[in-house]
């Protein structure tokens, strides 16, 4: 199998995985009228209160079994944001396999940026 296929389908298979459980948070939304104590007016409300800084990433699992509908929203989330990073570590893979250091060297700066776009700025822009 070529690298380039195993790209594809990790691309194909995260943006599959995240649509998944998106839907099925919709769908538990509007089941439930509601989720994690909000009502659907106050998840959708533009000046709602409900967004991602209420909601800590290793909390999600625990509401999967007791299908509270955000925490699947947020799962699909976390995974679609998590897929172009793959797609990045898979390309140092690649270009180290291949050993192409210069594409290796300038892939682990873009991944890097990534990670401190993703982790670290969110929490100095905070402060």
């Amino acid at each position: 199998m070529d690298f380039n296929d195993i790209i594809g389908y990790a691309l194909r298979i995260g943006v599959v995985l995240s649509a998944i459980f998106i839907v099925l948070g919709i769908i538990f939304l509007f089941t439930f009228q509601g989720s994690n104590g909000f009502s659907i007016t106050q998840i959708a409300s533009p000046n709602s209160i409900v967004n991602s800084s209420i909601f800590m990433p290793y909390e999600i699992p625990s509401g999967l079994p007791i299908l509270r509908p955000l925490d699947y929203i947020y799962l699909g989330l976390m995974i679609l944001i998590a897929t172009p990073v793959i797609r990045v570590l898979l390309g140092i893979i690649q270009f180290a396999i291949e050993r192409n250091k210069l594409y290796t060297i300038i892939t682990i700066v873009v991944f890097f940026n990534l990670m401190f776009a993703i982790f670290l700025l969110p929490i100095l822009i905070g402060k």
